[in-house]
């Protein structure tokens, strides 16, 4: 991929709409952690990251919206060091617990919780190192660049 400072490094970044740019900004760093890296007018867009390569962008509200009715339209997952003191800040910031801390048996332990407009969010920390065949799936194509591949 050709690189470009203009958008977020990753090759997947969701685009969530708020109806306040600035106030998603402003919780997304207290309550996530997330680091806004580039603003695009006052209330149109921010670009921000999380770790080393996470990304989202928070953008204005254009009448897209997670669905009123409770039914859950997305769930951005992002992965973490410490998932207990991410839950925690989360939470201290109002984030409204959906699943607690749980252990999963695929080696993961995460949380879920929702933001401010009602978007949906996942965090995840490793525990152990699972193979897929442990649990019951199979590895169709193992991930590039890993030491098991």
């Amino acid at each position: 991929m050709k690189p470009n400072r203009s958008v977020p490094p990753p090759a997947v970044v969701p685009v969530l709409s708020y109806p306040d740019v600035r106030a998603a900004v402003a919780w997304l760093s207290a309550a996530f952690g997330f680091v806004e890296r580039t603003r695009i007018g006052e209330s149109h867009r921010a670009q921000m990251s999380i770790g080393a390569d996470g990304a989202v962008i928070v953008a204005e509200s254009s009448g897209e919206t997670p669905a009123g009715d409770g039914r859950a339209t997305h769930l951005v997952r992002v992965r973490v060091e410490d998932v207990n003191a991410q839950f925690e800040r989360a939470r201290a910031h109002g984030a409204r617990t959906l699943e607690p801390l749980t252990d999963r048996e695929y080696g993961e332990r995460d949380c879920t919780v929702e933001d401010l407009a009602g978007h949906r969010w996942q965090f995840a920390e490793t525990v152990r190192d699972v193979a897929p065949e442990e649990f019951g799936c199979q590895t169709v194509a193992p991930w590039p660049g890993r030491p098991w591949s």
